[in-house]
Formats: structure tokens, C-alpha cells, sequence
């Protein structure tokens, strides 16, 4: 249950991420995520230092925090340039479901039961059901093809392993998270002078941008990865993955408050869905 709540934390934060991108949405994609991934990481500095010193950080896992964090988010910037934004960010939300089934292939001491499987799946019916009943369409486009699709599924499967293989690895102290966020976040500006390199830059941002940077950093892009890390170390897995879907539903339901706009019954339809799953993972043993 503890750390339940501490997934619970992160998931919250991570609701808050369509709410602040929408008002920041005039800054280029990996600008943004650059930035607040910097910050997010301003609060582990001063024990990065003595980590490295310390040698409790091998470069393999190293490795695995820029392949989590920076794989996904890179993967998943270019499937929403690629293909129609609503079905890349569907598929991309097939990592909770990813988590719950692949947890036995990743966690010896974990076993699929049929209840963890439908639970899974009734997750994402209401996350599907969040994300389409709060007012986005579905492109029309002939059923065509985009290799976009396949992006967005790789960074689901980049976020679920990730998260699976941090309980693999040696163990290390949370405050890494920090190093992963800062040379994650420095490859993302890397890509934004590469990638958007005629989009504008620092120099456009206002001060009211920054502080909203600073919100989107130390909470969904900084304090949600310490917190789920935390979570997955500590808890169980498929009960974790079942959770995560709650996070869609977050992000709907607060956007539409942000933005005024009317209540959906999809929200609602949604919710029972999302809650009723986690509820059966909580007895599937």
C-alpha cells in the first residue's frame, strides 16, 4: 500500500503533464522536454557528485535510465510527428499493459494470473475511453499505414521495460534518477537544435514560460520519476501497471477544467472502468 501511494504521487504529477503542455504548447516539444528535465533534476546535484565518486552507479545502469527516459520521450515526439496524434498517444498507452504482462518475463517472483489480464485490459478500455470521450477525434485518413504506430508502441515497451528493469539491476539509491534526468535532458535540447533547429529557441521564452517550466520540471518530468521509482522498487508491479492507467483519466478530467469545457459522460464511464480494474488486481494474487 505504501507504495502504492507513492505510484499514486507519480501518476497525480504525470496528470498535471497535458494541462501545462497545452499552455506551453508554442515551445518546441524537445525544448520543452529538455528544460524540464533539467530542472526536474536541479533537486539530486548535490548527491550526484558523491555517487560518482562513490562508484554506486554502474555505467550499465546509467545506460538504462537514459534508454527510460530519454528512449521514451524521443521515440514518442516522433510518432506524434509522424502519425495522427490521437491513435500514437492510444498506443502509447498500452505501456501499463505492457508492465502488467510482461512483469513474470522481467520479475522471476512474479506470476501472470488470468485476473491480472483483465484488469489490464479493462484499464485500457477506460483509458481509451478517456482519451477519445474528452473531445479528441479520431483522424480519418482510409485506415492508412504510418510507421508512426510502431514508434509509439516502441516507447511504450521503452517506459515498461525500463520500469521492470530497475528492479533488476544492482540496486542504487533513488537520487540517481537525477543524473538519468540531467544527461536525458541535455540529449533532448540536443535534439532540439538538431531536429527543430528553425523553431524558436530560449531566446523566446518569456518569464511566464519559465515559471511554467519550472511547474512542468519539479512535477511531472522531475518528482513523478523519483516517486516511481520508489513505487516500483517497493511494491508489485502488475498492481502498479493497473494504476498507471488512472493517469490518462487524470489528464482528461483536468485538461477539460482547464480549458472549460463540459463534462463528458465518457469521464465518468471511465472512471468506473479504471477504478473497477484496479480493484480486481488488488485481489488477483
Amino acid at each position: 500500500m505504501h507504495a502504492n501511494l507513492h505510484a499514486l504521487g507519480a501518476i497525480a504529477l504525470w496528470a498535471s503533464l497535458a494541462a501545462l503542455g497545452v499552455t506551453l504548447q508554442h515551445v518546441p516539444p524537445f525544448l520543452l522536454t529538455g528544460l524540464a528535465l533539467l530542472i526536474g533534476s536541479l533537486p539530486a546535484w548535490p548527491a550526484l557528485p558523491g555517487l560518482l565518486r562513490q562508484g554506486k552507479l554502474p555505467l550499465s545502469t546509467l545506460a538504462l535510465g537514459i534508454y527510460g527516459l530519454f528512449g521514451f520521450h524521443f521515440l514518442l515526439f516522433v510518432s506524434l510527428r509522424l502519425a495522427p496524434p490521437v491513435q500514437a498517444n492510444l498506443i502509447n498507452y498500452l505501456w501499463p499493459l505492457l508492465i502488467v504482462v510482461m512483469a513474470p518475463l522481467f520479475l522471476r517472483e512474479l506470476t501472470l494470473k488470468p485476473l491480472h489480464l483483465v484488469a489490464a485490459l479493462l484499464g485500457f478500455a477506460g483509458a481509451a475511453i478517456a482519451i477519445l470521450g474528452g473531445g479528441a477525434a479520431l483522424a480519418v485518413d482510409g485506415g492508412a499505414w504510418h510507421w508512426g504506430y510502431l514508434l509509439a508502441l516502441a516507447s511504450a515497451f521503452v517506459w515498461a521495460s525500463y520500469s521492470l528493469l530497475t528492479r533488476r539491476v544492482a540496486a542504487f539509491p533513488t537520487s540517481a534518477i537525477g543524473l538519468f534526468g540531467l544527461v536525458s535532458g541535455l540529449l533532448s535540447l540536443l535534439c532540439h537544435v538538431v531536429l527543430e533547429s528553425t523553431a524558436p529557441s530560449f531566446s523566446a521564452l518569456a518569464p511566464r514560460d519559465w515559471l511554467l517550466l519550472t511547474l512542468l520540471g519539479l512535477g511531472p518530468l522531475g518528482a513523478a520519476f523519483f516517486l516511481w521509482d520508489y513505487a516500483l522498487k517497493r511494491g508489485d508491479a502488475r498492481q502498479i501497471g493497473v494504476l498507471s492507467y488512472l493517469t490518462p483519466l487524470g489528464s482528461t478530467a483536468l485538461l477539460m477544467l482547464v480549458s472549460g469545457q463540459p463534462w463528458r459522460w465518457s469521464i465518468a464511464a471511465a472512471a468506473v472502468l479504471i477504478i473497477g480494474a484496479a480493484l480486481i488486481s488488488t485481489r488477483a494474487r
